[in-house]
């Protein structure tokens, strides 16, 4: 009798059999953290690592955006219509992915699929657009290797255009995975990770569309 009490009214005989055991949690009844929570958690420490990196290309081009060794300056070398149609190819792009997700809460494989590839065309014009503004830069002069600012501006720009290019890499095998397997548990903590992913890279272009095109076409 005085064994009954003790396991059951004793605070000290945490974790072993009785009463207080069933509320422990991490390895009792609570078990584990959720595989979502745990694969949405360690993607978020990727993505804010990726924030520190792309805040260091951005103090880099602060300092060096005034170091054109003689060179043109941004004012001569932006032209603000481009940057705009590349600005609102990314932006309707976060959209459509927006909207690809809440098909795919919706189990619609073709209105998630018809989403996405509009997610890859708009994606993919973005860079044909920054392409074709590179190339125009070095044919005229304006490489990377030109002056310090130039160095730092392909870098900062080129880095986030790598970054779409994987993206649209991810978005295709994402896209044949859900023909072939449907709306399985992994495909869907991946698909939620590449929202993520999309969605910042739209955050840091517009950043760079603020701090190297509009600020440095005043300059």
């Amino acid at each position: 009798m005085s064994e009954t009490v003790q396991d059951t009214g004793d605070p000290y005989r945490l974790g072993r059999r009785g009463s207080h055991a069933s509320s422990s949690t991490g390895h009792g009844d609570g078990g584990p953290s959720p595989r979502n929570i745990v694969t949405s958690y360690g993607f978020w420490i990727f993505l804010l690592s990726d924030i520190i990196m792309f805040s260091g290309f951005f103090a880099a081009y602060a300092v060096l955006v005034g170091r054109t060794a003689g060179g043109p300056t941004g004012a001569e070398l932006f032209e603000q219509p481009r940057t705009v149609i590349e600005t609102a190819c990314l932006l309707f792009s976060s959209f459509t992915a927006g909207m690809a997700a809440v098909a795919a809460k919706r189990g619609h494989v073709l209105a998630t699929e018809l989403w996405l590839c509009a997610t890859a065309v708009l994606g993919a014009a973005f860079l044909v657009l920054e392409l074709d503004e590179f190339r125009g830069l070095i044919a005229q002069g304006a490489g990377p290797e030109r002056s310090a600012f130039l160095s730092a501006f392909f870098a900062l720009v080129g880095c986030h255009g790598l970054h779409v290019f994987a993206g649209i890499l991810w978005l295709g095998m994402m896209m044949a995975q859900i023909l072939v397997k449907g709306f399985t548990p992994q495909i869907q903590r991946r698909f939620a990770c590449f929202n993520l992913f999309w969605h910042t890279l739209d955050i840091v272009w517009v950043a760079i569309f603020t701090l190297v095109y509009l600020m440095g076409i005043k300059q």
